[in-house]
């Protein structure tokens, strides 16, 4: 007899542990809270007046040192995947700065007090300076600033840092900077700022394939691939009970249309998060999130920049990023129109959480008018939210996540896989290996639990090691 495996969630994990077992045979459900699948990778559609929008759950690319989960993507997607380049700017104090830095732009735009700072740093200061003999026991702050110098730190990291996470940097973990900030220090900026012959070192993959519909399109694709092949997907489900057995889960109750609902299984696979997992199964993690408010406005134009994405670092913009989303595919607005997104941290039923939207349209539009973009905008917008956007990294966070991971591994039969569910701030495609490890693991006999949770967490910065910007990629086709 088969197999009764259920799926918390249909992310990316999810959707992939689906595929791996239903190849080996295996019945398979999926619970999905949404009425639609992808998670935070979803793409979500707005009929505006002049046609069709399409927005993000943020800025989305697929990018991947994977050889056979880029192929897969490429022969589920067929012509639907484009090849595109991202360009990126960091916008400070009304200055406009390339990302990653370039000397002639930083010359021309760096204040001549900025640039004295940083030199006295690299010349007197951080040669002088410790770093923290341990990397979980230091703070984002003292990581950056022993790297980087003071300089820097108070007019690139300080602010945009405190914004994004809403705590400051001294009490968020060095672990975020660590996969997340693609220069290693300052002497290494001043030796990329300097052009040489040959190769230039990278600090991040440029190129990338994305979904011409959005990139939530390589998600509902592989769920109606997964259906036609006996797959169920019940959407709108909300999972209220994890009904335990003696070191196992029996049964999951989840609520539909109303009415109660419980499927027995013989294997728990977890992608949704981590500490909504432990709550179920009676067990306070500890461990919580930083949510994302989408503002989403069409526009009457057909460019607002040459940009993917605006990072925008002063503290009093609402924002942390201005994307549009036209520059990864010309089919995210109609034809000679656009749009942006503004991505504002914040958490959920906190102020900007519950703010009016109108009040928050006349916040964006002063925030776009200081940002230099004319007031386009056909007068349509809306919003939305993701409440678990962030693993909150603070400098406690890692002994929280132990002490959660220690509690759910004594269910023999569940496994917590995923971005949410190993309360890991990684890469789409990460998630997507995780969910095939869980698979594999479960179908092999195997316990690889903790290599799930440790995947891939090198300290050193995943993405400059895509193969999407091999010698070997297509010739791409530039949408930004």
């Amino acid at each position: 007899m088969s197999k009764q495996i259920v799926i918390l969630g249909a992310g990316p994990a999810g959707l992939m542990a689906a595929w791996e077992f239903n190849q080996a045979g295996y019945q398979v459900t999926i619970l999905e809270r949404e009425e639609f699948v992808g998670g935070m990778c979803a793409t979500q559609t707005f009929q505006g007046e002049k046609g069709e929008y399409r927005f993000d759950y943020g800025g989305h690319r697929f990018i991947t040192k994977n050889p056979k989960l880029l192929q897969f993507i490429d022969d589920l997607m067929t012509d639907d995947l484009l090849y595109a380049e991202r360009t990126s700017v960091i916008r400070f104090k009304g200055r406009t700065y390339n990302y990653p830095l370039a000397i002639g732009n930083l010359l021309r735009n760096a204040p001549i007090s900025l640039l004295a700072g940083a030199a006295i740093d690299l010349v007197f200061k951080l040669p002088f300076q410790k770093r923290p003999s341990e990397q979980s026991t230091s703070n984002f702050a003292e990581w950056i600033e022993t790297r980087f110098g003071t300089t820097l730190y108070k007019n690139f990291f300080e602010g945009y840092t405190g914004k994004l996470w809403g705590i400051d940097p001294r009490q968020l973990s060095a672990d975020w900077a660590s996969q997340r900030i693609s220069l290693l220090d300052l002497k290494d900026v001043a030796r990329r700022l300097i052009p040489t012959r040959g190769a230039t070192p990278r600090t991040y993959a440029k190129k990338y394939r994305y979904p011409k519909l959005g990139f939530g399109q390589m998600y509902t694709k592989l769920a109606e691939r997964l259906q036609e092949q006996g797959v169920t997907i019940v959407r709108g489900a909300n999972i209220t009970a994890l009904n335990q057995g003696k070191n196992c889960i029996d049964a999951v109750t989840y609520e539909l249309n109303g009415e109660t609902n419980s499927i027995s299984c013989d294997h728990v696979v977890g992608t949704i998060p981590l500490p909504v997992v432990c709550t179920l199964t009676g067990f306070d993690s500890g461990l919580t999130y930083r949510s994302l408010r989408f503002f989403n406005m069409p526009m009457a134009t057909e460019n607002v920049s040459q940009n993917t994405w605006q990072y925008l670092s002063d503290p009093e913009l609402i924002g942390t990023r201005l994307q549009e989303p036209r520059r990864r595919s010309p089919f995210m607005a109609p034809k000679g129109q656009t749009s942006v997104m503004i991505e504002i941290p914040c958490n959920k039923g906190d102020d900007v959480w519950h703010m009016d939207n109108n009040k928050l349209l006349k916040r964006v539009k002063q925030d776009l008018n200081h940002l230099g973009v004319p007031d386009v905008s056909t007068g349509e917008f809306f919003t939305t939210y993701t409440e678990y956007a962030y693993p909150m990294m603070d400098v406690s966070y890692n002994a929280k996540r132990e002490r959660a991971i220690t509690h759910l591994n004594q269910f023999g039969n569940l496994v917590m896989t995923g971005r949410q569910g190993t309360f890991r701030y990684i890469f789409t495609d990460t998630a997507m290996e995780m969910g095939l490890m869980a698979a594999e693991g479960i179908i092999k006999g195997e316990d690889n639990r903790r290599q799930i949770f440790d995947h891939r967490n090198e300290k050193t910065v995943i993405e400059v090691q895509s193969i999407m910007d091999d010698k070997k990629t297509p010739e791409v086709t530039n949408v930004a």
